[in-house]
């Protein structure tokens, strides 16, 4: 009787495997959704729903519900974190602002072997810290560059712009191309530009808004290299070779460039369709320097970051990973520009001269941080020098006045930083 028990054990031992085999065939897959939110619409957002499908397709146990918040992400994504029902996943680029309800990425990103943070640009990657932490991963970026009209340069025998120009160039240029007569402008710039922008031209002339560690605006703001720079644009307006755009007359740089009435416009990688679209002549170029000095750009960063809050950190890590690093999701956003070498040298864009020029400023802006990432009381800075350069420009203020005016300025913003 022993031995015959025996004998039918191993079949009972199989019988039971081949049940629980069965058993977790059949069992449904545990599935964890995550939420990413984005600021994008129409077809960025249909982009960005591909590519959380795909991923999907290599993380079944992984369903990622994309949100498009729109014009009011700001808004939406506070208020989330208000109520502590955040969105896993977000895109974000104001670090300072909400850098207290975002996870830090350091120790993810120490012990994560498939991601080489020497193939991101190093420029890009300082955008994404925030007191020395990372705080997202980049996903896309521009840098700014000139833009420049082929036929009126021709149509005036102007020479291209030379590999290594200087803003004494630019000017002459300029002058070249304006014909007051036809209401035609050798350049053209905002009558309030975003101050994050434009702090470029003054860390191309040596300066910068704010010392390293974002507690001091007075002999920064009101340096000789701000007075200096200002005071550029001021004197193109008064020899009227630049026109002012976002006034009430004249609304946009970008139309008049489309209309040929400007021969060169600074802006960003948004521009780029826009004019090619337009079947315009035109060429890109890099920044002009100031004299003796190297030529910096700001960039204008997304990133994707992880709520603070989430309950799913491992699932949405793997979607940041995949989002911001894997390569067939690079290359099928459109908007913004590749942050990883690698994938910009395959796309062609570092030989393209449409997209070099980008990646030139991008690779000569690696140490540059900009003053709003230092403090997040900048933003209270920003909104008063905004007014100031506003008044600045409209009155074609000579050194004397805008010294006056930066002078105010640091006086009355002096008490955000503290």
């Amino acid at each position: 009787m022993a031995s015959k028990e025996k004998r039918s054990l191993p079949k009972t031992l199989f019988s039971l495997l081949i049940f629980l085999l069965f058993i977790t065939i059949s069992s449904p897959q545990k599935i964890t959704t995550i939420r990413f939110a984005t600021w994008d619409t129409g077809e960025l957002f249909q982009i960005e729903q591909a590519i959380a499908k795909n991923f999907e397709k290599l993380y079944p146990n992984i369903k990622v519900q994309v949100e498009s918040y729109g014009d009011n992400f700001d808004q939406k994504l506070a208020a989330s974190f208000g109520a502590k029902n955040p969105p896993d996943v977000m895109y974000m680029w104001d670090f300072p602002t909400y850098a207290e309800s975002l996870l830090p990425l350091d120790d993810l990103i120490k012990n994560e072997k498939n991601i080489n943070l020497n193939d991101y640009y190093p420029a890009v990657l300082n955008y994404c810290k925030y007191e020395n932490k990372y705080y997202g991963l980049p996903v896309g970026f521009t840098s700014h560059v000139v833009y420049w009209n082929k036929d009126l340069f021709k149509r005036n025998n102007v020479q291209p712009p030379s590999p290594n120009w200087t803003w004494d160039e630019l000017i002459d240029k300029a002058k070249k191309i304006t014909n007051p007569s036809q209401k035609i402008y050798g350049f053209a710039f905002p009558i309030s530009p975003d101050p994050y922008d434009f702090e470029q031209f003054l860390w191309s002339n040596g300066g910068r808004y704010c010392s390293l560690d974002g507690k001091e605006i007075e002999g920064y703001l009101n340096s000789k290299e701000m007075i200096e720079t200002l005071a550029l644009f001021t004197k193109m307006l008064r020899e009227g070779i630049a026109v002012l755009t976002g006034t009430q007359q004249i609304q946009s740089g970008g139309d008049l460039f489309k209309a040929g009435k400007v021969g060169m416009l600074e802006s960003g990688i948004w521009r780029l369709p826009e004019f090619q679209e337009a079947k315009l002549n035109f060429g890109v170029h890099i920044l002009p320097a100031f004299k003796g000095k190297k030529v910096k750009s700001i960039l204008n960063v997304s990133a994707i970051s992880i709520a603070k809050d989430s309950k799913n950190i491992k699932e949405a890590w793997e979607f940041v990973k995949y989002y911001s690093y894997n390569k067939d999701a690079i290359k099928m956003r459109k908007g913004d520009l590749p942050t990883r070498k690698s994938v910009a040298s395959e796309m062609g864009f570092l030989k393209d001269p449409y997209y070099q020029p980008f990646y030139k400023m991008v690779e000569a802006s690696k140490d540059t941080v900009p003053s709003f990432n230092l403090n997040r009381n900048m933003r209270k800075v920003y909104d008063e020098l905004a007014v100031t350069i506003e008044k600045i420009f409209s009155e074609q203020a000579d050194e004397n006045k805008i010294k006056e005016y930066l002078n105010e300025l640091v006086t009355t913003c002096k008490r955000f930083l503290k």
